[in-house]
């Protein structure tokens, strides 16, 4: 899907979000929800890079202005 590609963090949490509570319906059949659980992978990853980006754009920046060497973005 090149729709995820496009979304913001926030936009790709807010997704996510939607998946978890479509996954809770009691009345989900298999095949849907593997497309969810598919689909919620996907958008997972998305944030997960985008995370990865923002925390190696902070430490290029921290470095350039002689603050802190380490920044981790916390649950890593």
């Amino acid at each position: 899907m090149t729709e995820e590609k496009e979304l913001s963090f926030e936009e790709a949490i807010t997704k996510l979000e939607e998946i978890v509570a479509k996954l809770e319906e009691e009345n989900v059949s298999l095949e849907k929800a593997i497309d969810y659980y598919q689909e919620g992978m996907k958008l997972s990853q998305k944030c997960a890079n985008i995370l990865k980006s923002s925390e190696e754009k902070m430490v290029k920046l921290m470095k350039e202005n002689d603050e802190l060497e380490e920044f981790h973005i916390q649950g890593e």
